[in-house]
């Protein structure tokens, strides 16, 4: 499967960077070239491309423009956006997000010729590829009738492509719990950013407990995050600050960049330590390591959500969470943008319950009130 894409740079030098990194790849097929959003837009019908490689700031026409056309005119053509590591770069990165954009990499800053499209290559073609699967994915999602909610069974069965041999994966044992949860710990990625968007507002104050959130997301895109959630929520969000004491009804995003866990504070309250621990899996900050620290700090008294994203972070810290007897909830396929880390968990025998992205925060709710 061949996917086509539209490179969009007002910057020359970027549209052959990211152009030459495209076409080296056989089943990635460059199909034109824009310098601004106009001229994008005015390729699109006749190019045909699946996805946009887009960058952000443009005179003329910006990439928001743009992905407003796309989800007007072509809701079926995705974006992987370009964006600078400063803090209007990641306001608006998020925004683009939020408007659709299937996921970001951010511009190297100085560095050599070498350096910098080595760094570019680096996320660069797993997104697009990622992207690719997703696209065929969708299609064949979209002729399938519609299902309840999954409750996992174990033990869980999967096939791995190398051997065509069918593996049996037994269940984390889990302890029988008697008390709600006191925290929420969330691990996200690819997607994360709308996912979150709707999630998190049908959270509404009060619901008596923290929740802790790793988004994988390089410094200051975080804060902006925080920022753009905090106005569509009736719940407080925040990057997270070193050793501040968790609160009920308040939302921690692990800043980009740094490793967050959640240590012993006053009052029987946890609190948040940001480090600059080595990345895990190569995130940074890792859905595993907050998850270990909230397994080992709350017990039983914890609910964990995994959601979109590619990879397995996330998968070692929730079969923690799940010994202790506490519930771990997953997005479902067909909601996801990139079924990655539920997936791996699921295939762990980790996952208590998949439901779409709509029911997440009903079934939050529901461990919060009820053991």
């Amino acid at each position: 499967m061949t996917i086509k894409v539209l490179v969009v740079d007002d910057t020359i030098l970027y549209r052959k960077v990211i152009g030459d990194i495209l076409k080296s790849e056989d089943d990635i097929e460059v199909v034109g070239t824009a310098n601004n959003g106009k001229i994008a837009i005015s390729r699109i019908e006749s190019l045909q491309p699946d996805l946009l490689t887009l960058d952000i700031e443009m005179p003329v026409c910006n990439g928001l423009e743009v992905l407003e056309y796309l989800h007007r005119n072509h809701p079926q053509i995705g974006a992987i956006m370009l964006s600078s590591l400063t803090r209007k770069g990641g306001d608006m990165t998020i925004k683009a997000l939020e408007l659709g954009a299937f996921d970001f990499i951010p511009k190297p800053e100085g560095g050599s010729m070498a350096e910098n499209q080595a760094f570019i290559k680096k996320d660069l073609i797993s997104k697009v590829k990622a992207y690719a699967r997703r696209h065929y994915i969708k299609n064949i999602l979209t002729k399938r009738p519609q299902t309840a909610p999954n409750k996992i069974e174990p033990p869980t069965t999967r096939t791995t492509s190398a051997t065509a041999k069918t593996e049996t994966v037994k269940p984390t044992p889990a302890k029988r719990r008697s008390l709600p949860s006191t925290i929420i710990a969330i691990g996200i990625s690819t997607g994360g950013p709308n996912a979150l968007t709707r999630m998190l507002p049908m959270l509404t104050a009060p619901i008596g407990v923290p929740i802790v959130i790793v988004q994988h997301m390089p410094p200051l895109f975080t804060k902006s995050l925080a920022d753009s959630l905090d106005n569509k929520c009736s719940l407080t969000i925040k990057e997270a600050e070193d050793g501040e004491v968790l609160k009920n009804d308040v939302v921690y995003i692990a800043p980009g960049g740094k490793q967050m866990k959640i240590v012993a504070g006053t009052d029987n309250h946890g609190k948040v330590k940001i480090t600059d621990d080595a990345p895990e899996n190569n995130c940074k900050p890792a859905a595993d390591y907050l998850f270990r620290s909230v397994a080992s700090l709350y017990k039983e008294k914890s609910t964990a959500v995994i959601m979109t994203g590619m990879g397995n972070d996330g998968t070692k810290g929730l079969r923690l969470i799940k010994r202790h007897g506490s519930p771990v909830i997953a997005q479902d396929e067909e909601s996801c943008v990139v079924y990655g880390m539920p997936k791996e968990a699921v295939n762990a025998g980790v996952v208590g319950i998949s439901v779409t992205l709509d029911r997440i925060a009903a079934e939050i709710i529901k461990t919060v009130k009820n053991p």
